[in-house]
């Protein structure tokens, strides 16, 4: 009998889902109406400053919730639906968030306010970076510093852009900072003094994305926005869909 093949593995256990504000009330009732109802007692439990949010239910499922830009306002009601409800005003919340794409040779950068989220601000570009060479000897030594000059050029650009969409804010209003592309890319920005402020608000979140271009960029609300959910069920039990 083959072994079934987990969808976004959890370390230590379960699975990841994502689920939207707008859809999170509503998936968090069914994940308690598909596992009997909320377990007996505090069906509702939270880590420190509220976040994580674990919702228990009677056949021993969990449903451990992140929810962006932590942490909670305030305590989490001890009812289902009324938890499932704060969870979904607190993602759902008005803020400026300043969003950061890069990978070698892409960037986007742009400046989201309201709810729903509204791009405001955006600059985006690209610097060509070659590929790795196959090459050997001189001619791959040569090829190597060009590369890594236009990897250094690519990045400038980056933070040019980040430094320009986000200076038109200035770091204190901005609500928080939220960084993607590839992390390798995104490091290489730690050390430009003029994005230390606004790096020191990014969210413990980082978003992998394909080539940072404004079309990705106007799209990222629905990944900064999504809770991500921890599901833990019993092996008997068919999953909840995310």
């Amino acid at each position: 009998m083959g072994h079934c093949v987990v969808k976004n593995p959890a370390a230590g256990g379960g699975r990841w889902v994502e689920v939207p504000p707008e859809r999170l009330v509503t998936w968090v009732v069914t994940f308690a109406e598909r596992h009997g109802g909320a377990a007996a007692g505090q069906p509702v439990t939270t880590g420190e400053s509220g976040v994580p949010v674990t919702f228990a239910a009677a056949d021993g499922a969990t449903a451990e919730c992140h929810p962006p830009f932590p942490p909670l306002p305030a305590g989490v009601p001890g009812a289902v639906r009324a938890a499932a409800e704060a969870l979904a005003a607190h993602a759902a919340a008005d803020r400026t968030v300043g969003v950061l794409l890069v990978r070698l040779g892409g960037y986007a950068a742009g400046v989201f306010s309201g709810s729903p989220p509204r791009l405001v601000n955006s600059k985006t570009g690209s610097r060509p970076v070659h590929g790795r060479s196959a090459a050997g000897g001189w001619s791959q030594q040569r090829f190597a510093r060009r590369r890594e000059n236009q990897a250094a050029t690519a990045l400038r650009a980056a933070a040019d852009a980040a430094a320009e969409v986000f200076g038109r804010y200035g770091p204190d209003r901005l609500d928080a900072v939220v960084l993607g592309g590839d992390k390798r890319s995104a490091a290489g920005l730690a050390d430009d003094a003029r994005l230390e402020r606004y790096l020191a608000k990014a969210s413990g979140r980082f978003l992998t994305v394909p080539d940072p271009r404004l079309a990705v960029l106007r799209d990222i609300p629905r990944a900064f926005l999504a809770t991500r959910i921890r599901l833990t069920e019993p092996e008997s039990i068919s999953p909840v869909t995310g």
